[in-house]
């Protein structure tokens, strides 16, 4: 059984007991979040597609950790034009563990 989800403007295909990092969300470590845009569940040969999103359903998950991903350097360079800058980015993430899927 799975499931596709929306969170932080990007699609996740999840099953349970998946890990997998997330958009930064505002629930504390330890805590536990439902997902509830669901768009589409998929069990054995039961498939249920939304339009846009099931009503109904929603996806459990426990917050494990919070953090900051690898930094991401940005350069814009002007050739002849002694022009240069440089910038560094590091996107924060949840950490989520999906403890089940209800349809």
């Amino acid at each position: 059984m799975y499931a596709v989800i929306v969170t932080g403007g990007k699609q996740y295909r999840v099953s349970q007991g998946d890990k997998l990092r997330v958009e930064k969300l505002d629930v504390e470590e330890g805590g536990s979040v439902e997902l509830d845009r669901v768009l589409m569940v998929v069990d054995g040969d039961d498939v249920k597609i939304g339009a846009p999103t099931l009503s109904g359903s929603k996806v459990t998950a426990q917050v494990k950790a919070h953090g900051r991903g690898d930094k991401v350097e940005i350069i814009k360079f002007r050739r002849r034009k002694h022009h240069m800058k440089r910038q560094g980015h590091r996107q924060a993430y949840t950490e989520l563990e999906i403890t089940g899927i209800s349809a």
